[in-house]
């Protein structure tokens, strides 16, 4: 089995921890979903979990609806799933799916590729659809790994293991930077953007006023404002605001936290300040959402 669960007692969602099976390489695994279907039992697969390593995911045929982060992605024949370590997935019905599944730790990467494939950028999309010209290359990438992943013993250990770092690196590189489909618009965010996004990411539970971001970058609350706009389709604020709330949610579906442990770990001053800005965001109060998504999860076990 690839990955254990960590089980307790509690009903939070289980962190899984990578556990490459007996006879393989540490750090990278590469199965069809009838590998994993046969591995892990639906009921596991279908509750909510934490991974702490990638998912990659081709799909070659059939439709797969997967949720990451509390929001729903519907996958079609030759969509490329990336789920990436911390974020909350939970698994739709596998039995009309087929593609395959690469699961790796960020290590297993060398450092210089996984800064070139931006691959803890936690604001990269979760699914794509490459044009015709990538989805071969992709296609090809996969196809070298899968055949590399399966011939050890072919090659000196620290050979195989050399080649299937190598041919991962093509693979997450070209998954990275997808040729841009003709007419479509995408920019690249600028610098002003960027800095501001980097810098929600580091301080988001310290403060979520635009001006103190503002101040601390050296631009005015405006520019930050319009750049957020044109980068992310939203205001500063609105942005600030998704981060936290996706934070929120992390920790009320996955840790036995109190709401007021959570509201003290996001910086709110008063748990009652934290209730009534998760209930105005999200529209139901701190513990009607963890009631809620530990119930589904609930819903979709034995029984």
């Amino acid at each position: 089995m690839m990955a254990k669960n960590r089980q307790s007692p509690s009903r939070e969602i289980p962190e899984v921890p990578f556990a490459a099976p007996a006879g393989t390489p540490a750090g990278v695994e590469v199965m069809s979903l009838a590998d994993l279907r046969g591995r892990v039992p639906e009921r596991i697969l279908t509750q909510p979990q934490r991974p702490d390593f990638h998912h990659l995911l081709a799909l070659t045929s059939g439709d797969l609806r997967h949720t990451v982060d509390f929001a729903g992605h519907v996958l079609r024949p030759g969509s490329w799933l990336w789920v990436r370590p911390g974020q909350v997935q939970q698994w739709g019905d596998l039995t009309r799916a087929e593609g395959t599944l690469i699961l790796f730790r960020q290590e297993f990467l060398d450092a210089a590729t996984a800064t070139a494939a931006r691959i803890d950028d936690p604001h990269a999309p979760v699914v794509s659809t490459p044009v015709a010209e990538d989805a071969e290359a992709l296609d090809l990438a996969v196809e070298h790994l899968n055949r590399e992943f399966r011939a050890l013993g072919h090659l000196p250990l620290d050979v195989h293991l050399a080649a299937l770092r190598h041919l991962l690196a093509v693979l997450v590189l070209r998954l990275a930077h997808l040729t841009v489909p003709v007419g479509s618009l995408a920019p690249e965010p600028d610098e002003t953007y960027l800095r501001f996004r980097d810098a929600v990411e580091r301080h988001f539970t310290r403060t979520r006023r635009v001006e103190d971001y503002a101040h601390m970058l050296g631009y005015s609350a405006r520019t930050l404002a319009r750049a957020t706009l044109t980068a992310a389709g939203i205001g500063a604020k609105e942005f600030v605001d998704r981060r936290v709330v996706l934070e929120a949610k992390r920790l009320l579906a996955h840790s036995d936290r109190t709401a007021s442990q959570v509201s003290d770990q996001l910086g709110f001053t008063h748990p009652s300040q934290f209730s009534k800005y998760f209930l105005h965001r999200v529209g139901r109060s701190p513990i009607d959402f963890r009631t809620e998504v530990r119930g589904r999860a609930e819903d979709r076990g034995p029984g």
